[in-house]
């Protein structure tokens, strides 16, 4: 049987806060599509509720907090794109919204 270090691919207990932290990242992120698939079809349109983009950016910033910590700069890179898009779309929900 493997050992847990070598499959998780680290080298002291504290790496399994990190992997955790890494894995609930995704999780969050993937359930953000459940989310949107769920309210659109509440309208039976496509919709895209603030609850998406909080767990875009919640699930993005946990993920970017785990590649920084294994050092994978294109998980980093990937992640940091649409995080400024989810921060911005979260502005023009809560507080963004220009005067007519």
């Amino acid at each position: 049987m493997p050992s847990l270090f070598r499959v998780l691919d680290i080298t002291a207990w504290t790496g399994v806060f990190w992997v955790a932290l890494g894995f609930l990242g995704q999780a969050l992120f993937m359930g953000r599509m459940l989310v949107q698939w769920w309210a659109s079809e509440k309208v039976k349109s496509a919709v895209v509720p603030p609850s998406f983009w909080w767990l875009s950016l919640v699930g993005s910033s946990m993920l970017m907090t785990y590649f920084v910590w294994r050092v994978e700069i294109v998980g980093f890179l990937g992640q940091s794109t649409g995080w400024l898009i989810y921060i911005r779309n979260l502005w023009f929900i809560y507080g963004g919204k220009a005067e007519k």
